[in-house]
């Protein structure tokens, strides 16, 4: 048996709860580049991570041109000015003050999209459910983030953008749809947690939510 196939132990568990607890969504990166063997390294959770019907519809454009993260920057000052409008009072000045993504430093960028015409798995699955397609993206999502902790390094996933107008300066095919925009890159700190609870924006549910039927 090699050694991947050894069952885990009680260090692998230790070690996984660690990262869980550690790993944030990040929104102030260092501009130190990314060791591309490490890069690589984390991007290749996406060959491990499940998918409906072993579909792997995820799709992944490194955005690295100044024209093409300009574009980007543009589309979240536009919306994140709008979501402001949502809020009033203390909240509003609250919003405000947030730093809700490091789009100027992360030296990594990532738009993640679902490919829905994908042949790949024949429909396995998501006849019924072709939202399941979108939910393996973002299980994969969640592969590569935790494998970016463990190399040191975090991840930004920044939501507060149109996707219709980010697919379109990214030039990408109409059955692609856009899940995530990935920043990535060395936290300027670390903290256990997250940003927004730091803030005083929310805080953590106390416990699960679960009901039995």
């Amino acid at each position: 048996m090699s050694e991947d196939a050894v069952s885990p132990g009680p260090e692998i568990r230790r070690g996984l709860w660690h990262l869980m607890r550690w790993r944030r969504d990040v929104r102030r990166f260092r501009t130190d580049p990314v060791e591309a063997a490490v890069l690589d390294r984390c991007l290749s959770a996406f060959a491990l991570a499940p998918s409906v019907g072993l579909s792997e519809p995820w799709r992944l454009i490194r955005v690295q041109s100044p024209e093409a993260r300009a574009a980007v920057i543009t589309n979240f000052e536009t919306c994140n000015a709008e979501a402001l409008t949502r809020y009033q009072g203390a909240q509003a000045g609250l919003y405000a003050s947030l730093k809700l993504a490091g789009l100027r430093e992360a030296p990594e960028q990532f738009a993640v999209f679902c490919d829905d015409a994908t042949g790949k798995g024949a429909g396995l699955g998501a006849g019924t459910m072709p939202e399941a397609r979108a939910y393996s993206v973002v299980g994969a999502i969640t592969l590569f983030w935790l494998a970016l902790r463990a190399e040191g390094l975090g991840l930004g996933w920044v939501s507060i953008l149109e996707p219709a107008r980010l697919a379109c300066d990214l030039a990408v095919p109409e059955s692609w749809r856009f899940i995530g925009y990935l920043c990535v890159g060395i936290p300027e700190t670390e903290a256990e947690t997250p940003e927004l609870e730091r803030a005083g924006w929310e805080r953590r549910a106390p416990a699960l939510i679960m009901e039995t039927r």
